[in-house]
Parts: structure tokens; sequence; C-alpha cells
């Protein structure tokens, strides 16, 4: 009898504290579930909490009226529907590495975002200069407008109680997202 070959008693991948299965995922989805499963999950620091992934199971479609409307409402009587709007279809390009966050702070009520609102955060778009992003630097969590010139990054406030942010030598900067779209309830 050969001594080579065959199951070896303690060999192979030890099993975890639960059963695990293989998922196949199409190639072209992997960034997306990849940036889906290292999406932040804990209670963030610093001047945002996260809100939750979005239900993507639920499909609120809601007319959408044409044209603009500076004070009032169009009447319902009226024929203005443009179609319908779902948010979610709005404002998520990439289902799997989007979610919303809620703002806690006043650096960018310039740029429209109050404090209390909700940001959708898409992690598979790459950031430019103009973006406005969810950023972390040395561990805290912050939305910013990113801002490159010749190589150089600066994070900018859109309020002018708040200075920019320059990055002096040692600190640490990761760009989680960029910022798609705000949610604001009025009432």
């Amino acid at each position: 009898m050969s001594s080579h070959g065959g199951k070896r008693p303690g060999a192979g991948r030890k099993p975890g504290p639960e059963p695990s299965k293989v998922v196949r995922i199409p190639v072209s989805r992997v960034d997306e579930v990849r940036a889906y499963l290292t999406q932040p999950r804990i209670r963030a620091w610093g001047d945002i909490e996260p809100v939750g992934a979005p239900d993507r199971r639920m499909k609120l479609a809601l007319p959408l009226f044409d044209g603009s409307v500076p004070a009032g409402f169009p009447s319902p009587a009226e024929d203005y529907a443009e179609g319908s709007l779902d948010l979610n279809q709005y404002l998520v390009e990439h289902e799997a590495a989007t979610f919303y966050v809620r703002v806690k702070g006043h650096s960018m009520t310039g740029a429209g975002i109050l404090d209390g609102d909700i940001i959708a955060v898409d992690r598979a778009l790459e950031a430019r200069h103009g973006d406005i992003v969810l950023a972390v630097i040395d561990g805290e969590l912050t939305v910013k407008q990113l801002a490159i010139d010749n190589g150089w990054v600066r994070l900018l406030p859109h309020h002018p109680d708040y200075p920019p942010i320059d990055f002096k030598t040692g600190q640490e900067l990761t760009i989680w997202g960029v910022v798609k779209g705000v949610v604001r309830k009025l009432r």
C-alpha cells in the first residue's frame, strides 16, 4: 500500500464557527461585491454615522413632474407627470458599493449638505478633483470637497468657520467614497 496521496488526518481547511459556502459571482460584478463587503458597518467617528444599506428589495417610484416650480406645486388635475422617480434608482449607480450616511456638523453647509442630512456614498467611483468625498484622516471620518493641485491634496470645507485640511508628512488619508447625493427631510 502506498503512503502517498489520499486523505490524511488533520489535513485541509479547519472548520470555522459556522459552515461556509462557495458563491459564484459574475466577473463584471466582483469589484462591486468587494466594495460592499468592505463598506463601513461600525458606528463611525467624527462628523458622520452610518445609516445602513438601503433595502434593495423595496422599489418605490413616485410621480416626477415636468418643469421647474419656483414656488408651489403643479395642480394634480393637470397632466404634468414626466414619469416616476425611485430615489434608490436615481442616487445608486453601483448598488453593492453604495451606502447611506448621516452627516453631523456644519462644515459643508455651503455645498448644501446640512447637519442631519443623509448622503449617498459610492465606493466604486474613483474620486476626482472637485468631488465631495467621504474621507478618513488619521482614523477620523469627514465629508469634504477633494482638491488636487499638482499632486498636492487638500480637503475643503464649505463653511467660512472651518479651515481647509492640508496634509502633513505622516498623516494618512483614505477616500472611502464619492458623495452621489443628499437626502433631507424638511418635516
